[in-house]
């Protein structure tokens, strides 16, 4: 089993995966799925041909850009954190810093500053920003001496009707997708938290509580995709995360706090490429793949 977050672009996910590939040392775009040539409903037919997404890998971490409308955009609900670890370069703090300055800067490029880059109780050197294309970034600077965790962290921030909900969806993430686990827990005096991450699926993701309201909650911009193995545990997946009737379509579902996700069958690529695939995916709510 395999999660990967999707982050949802208005005709650019090309344009911004390049321009990701660009920002980070480590990333490249690794894969371009496009729009069959013919037989899109009419509200895509001008998207034959053209990407329908477009995989990167930053540091080892892939994210899955789709290609699509202006239906949905993303939010600083869902943010990506980025931890800039001192022990891991060879230059140590000077060059971890300098490398966060240099992300900060070009991602920070024709976006939006939610946290202004300085010191921080909870690290040296910190930004909340959005980038051009909407997306929302957390740079840290972490503490060489704390656990070792991957570059990229996917983070959810619990707000609105969601406020402090963030230990109970966690719990719940974790007992249902296989190989997860919680790592750190740290907690207000009220029970609420400040911040944890766990593993989903061997995967690492954080969350938060917001400190203060919040009007903006999960949509459709970033989702989860989750590849399972057709048949029961497909099956058990969609119907531990499906809460909602009206948001099932094409293998979409959201979950009871309002959290997009992907449920495929491990051999997605495989069934896209038989006859009529597209179409047939098209008009399913939970993907079959024997109808394939």
């Amino acid at each position: 089993m395999r999660i990967i977050p999707n982050i949802w672009f208005d005709g650019t996910a090309l344009e911004a995966a390049e321009f990701y590939a660009g920002v980070f040392r480590e990333a490249v775009v690794t894969k371009i799925v496009t729009y069959p040539e013919d037989g899109l409903p009419d509200f895509q037919a001008h998207m034959a041909g053209r990407p329908l997404t477009v995989d990167v890998e930053i540091h080892g971490r892939r994210l899955s850009l789709i290609n699509a409308g202006p239906e949905f955009r993303p939010n600083h609900s869902i943010s990506f954190l980025l931890n800039f670890d001192p022990s891991q370069y060879d230059g140590g703090v000077d060059e971890a810093t300098a490398y966060l300055d240099s992300v900060h800067d070009a991602l920070v490029d024709g976006g939006g500053v939610m946290m202004e880059l300085g010191e921080y109780p909870h690290s040296a050197r910190y930004a909340w920003i959005r980038d051009r294309f909407g997306v929302t970034w957390q740079l840290m600077l972490t503490n060489p001496s704390g656990e070792d965790r991957p570059f990229l962290t996917p983070s959810f921030m619990f707000g609105g009707a969601n406020q402090d909900k963030a230990r109970e969806a966690t719990d719940f993430w974790i007992s249902v997708i296989d190989a997860s686990a919680r790592g750190a827990l740290v907690e207000y005096d009220h029970g609420a938290v400040m911040f944890t991450d766990f593993r989903l699926a061997d995967e690492w993701f954080a969350a938060m509580d917001s400190a203060v309201p919040q009007d903006t909650t999960f949509n459709e911009g970033i989702s989860l995709l989750v590849e399972a193995e057709p048949g029961a545990e497909l099956d058990r997946l969609w119907n531990e995360l499906s809460s909602d009737p009206a948001a099932e379509q094409c293998g979409w579902c959201k979950d009871r706090f309002g959290v997009s996700w992907q449920v495929v069958p491990e051999n997605m690529d495989e069934l896209m490429t038989r006859p009529g695939a597209y179409g047939t995916l098209m008009g399913m709510k939970k993907i079959e793949a024997e109808e394939f």
